[in-house]
């Protein structure tokens, strides 16, 4: 029987959390066998966390968490290994904005035994065009740096084999802030089976998103050196 994790960051996320706690939580309810959706506050500011807790208490596959603040992709790394160490034969990644839409997993779980990762490439998306047009920055960086053609590395709707994650998570560093985009270029370099399934990317349901361009332009510097430390790591095929 398989267990699932779903991994959810959250950070300020006070008038999303509910909602999305209640689209998301039938699914998990739904699998059985010790699954469950972890909500990993990220040192929110707002009142995040203690919604959570307040779920919990009549949500039993809820698994509330917090930490320092430490960014996105590194939450998710504390997310991924959480779900390894739990014992998850897989882990299902999504964000606590309300972008995504929960029915469109199942064509995913369907697919579990016959790849590595499945995972969403975002069509008609909806978040604006200079998210648009850095997932086509981001696209061509990783071609340069890594000689990967990757669909869509960064979506945040992916479902993985945890046995296959433990193998490959070392390889990426300590609090890096794209760690979903390191996943899908390792995956891609090692030849590891990935489907990638078209997805709906709505935009952000409620509250304020917290990155800006600002943020995207120094991640990207730091992701840049980071590359290149990664692509030596990887060697050469």
């Amino acid at each position: 029987m398989d267990k699932l994790y779903i991994i959810m960051p959250a950070y300020n996320e006070e008038a999303n959390v509910v909602n999305v706690i209640k689209d998301w939580y039938p699914i998990v309810e739904q699998i059985g066998n010790g699954s469950k959706l972890v909500v990993i506050d990220d040192g929110s500011k707002d009142s995040t966390y203690k919604i959570l807790q307040d779920m919990a208490k009549n949500l039993p596959a809820l698994e509330p968490m917090t930490k320092p603040n430490s960014g996105h992709g590194a939450t998710l790394l504390y997310g991924y290994r959480h779900a390894i160490q739990a014992g998850a034969d897989y882990i299902f990644q999504t964000d606590s904005d309300g972008q995504t839409i929960p029915f469109e997993f199942w064509p995913f779980w369907k697919l579990r035994d016959s790849y590595d990762m499945v995972i969403g490439n975002r069509r008609k998306r909806q978040d604006g065009l200079s998210r648009i047009f850095v997932t086509k920055i981001l696209k061509l960086v990783l071609y340069l740096s890594f000689r990967v053609k990757l669909a869509d590395a960064n979506t945040p709707f992916r479902l993985m084999k945890a046995s296959v994650l433990k193998e490959h998570i070392g390889l990426i560093p300590d609090n890096f802030n794209l760690s979903n985009v390191m996943i899908a270029v390792i995956y891609a370099r090692k030849k590891l089976e990935v489907k990638y399934l078209p997805v709906t990317f709505r935009k952000r349901q409620g509250g304020v998103n917290s990155i800006n361009m600002g943020r995207i332009m120094k991640i990207g510097r730091q992701a840049w050196r980071d590359f290149k430390r990664i692509n030596q790591s990887l060697g050469r095929d």
